[in-house]
């Protein structure tokens, strides 16, 4: 599959240079810069269905602003909110709503304006220290005058796997759904990299701990920034030998094995599928579904 993966094809510069330069962010500010228009933390989508920019000179005048890179040789820039976003992306359908009318790069340049300006909004005062924080290098850091620390955004990486089984009889898939997941959704199975380990290890142990399954041969299928609030799904895919599942319950609300054909129908009829109702199309989880079933299609 040659599809962008929903959240990438950045059509920013991100101009790392002008980061630095305090002199050169100022006159881009003065330069007919753009202002990205959102609504909290929620795209406001222009009548067209795109982003919604406006003159950078509209922004209040105490805002804290953050510069998001060159678009179309103009600095793009968008500010910091009260407050950051506490809940899960699930709860956001007016967010849903709004990035399903958008097109592919604005997709893009609207997941990396929501990580950083969440991320801003979420630490206004240090972890050294608990004094606050201003701003540094065009919004891509934060530094405490007090004791002198710097912090930076962060993203988390988190793995999300396809578990498959083969035998004579076929190819099965183990997918998983979580108690918030809506009716008789399934999506890929997923779980938080933990210090000290690859994602590849992750994958592994995220599998066994959740349905009781050893996955071996993990291999990388693709990856995809999630801003909510900011991690970097890392999907992969392995193999089981064997079908036999413990799910732990206080994990996950259940998990299954289904067959190409259930997976096939379900990629294809969403939600009026009979086996399941897969991930959402922004998701990776979804793009996976549709490479195994492409994959496995041509075998």
């Amino acid at each position: 599959m040659t599809e962008l993966i929903a959240f990438t094809g950045q059509p920013l510069d991100r101009a790392d240079h002008l980061r630095r330069d305090e002199s050169a962010l100022a006159q881009l500010r003065r330069d007919d810069a753009l202002l990205l228009s959102l609504d909290g933390l929620a795209p406001d989508n222009a009548g067209e269905g795109g982003l919604h920019w406006m003159p950078l000179d509209q922004a209040a005048s105490d805002a804290e602003l953050v510069f998001l890179g060159l678009l179309g040789g103009r600095a793009a820039f968008a500010a910091v909110p009260d407050k950051g976003d506490p809940d899960p992306a699930f709860t956001r359908r007016k967010t849903w709503d709004a990035i399903a009318q958008l097109p592919a790069r604005d997709i893009a340049i609207y997941g990396a304006a929501r990580s950083l300006i969440d991320w801003h909004a979420r630490h206004r005062f240090c972890a050294q220290c608990g004094h606050g924080t201003t701003p540094a290098k065009g919004g891509w850091q934060r530094d405490c005058a007090s004791c002198g620390a710097s912090h930076f955004p962060r993203t988390d990486p988190v793995a999300i796997m396809l578990v498959e089984y083969r035998d004579a009889d076929g190819v099965k898939l183990l997918l998983g759904r979580q108690e918030r997941f809506p009716p008789r959704s399934y999506s890929a199975l997923a779980g938080f990299v933990e210090p000290g380990e690859s994602f590849e290890e992750a994958a592994v142990r995220e599998v066994f701990e959740e349905t009781g399954v050893r996955m071996r041969d993990v291999e990388y299928i693709g990856c995809q920034p999630w801003p909510f609030p900011s991690q970097l799904m890392i999907g992969c895919i392995g193999t089981a030998d064997s079908l036999d599942l413990r799910i732990d319950y206080q994990e996950i609300e259940d998990a299954r094995w289904f067959s190409f054909a259930e997976v096939a129908e379900a990629v294809a009829q969403r939600a009026d599928s009979t086996s399941f109702v897969p991930p959402p199309s922004q998701a990776i989880a979804d793009y996976m579904l549709r490479w195994w079933v492409e994959r496995e299609a041509k075998r």
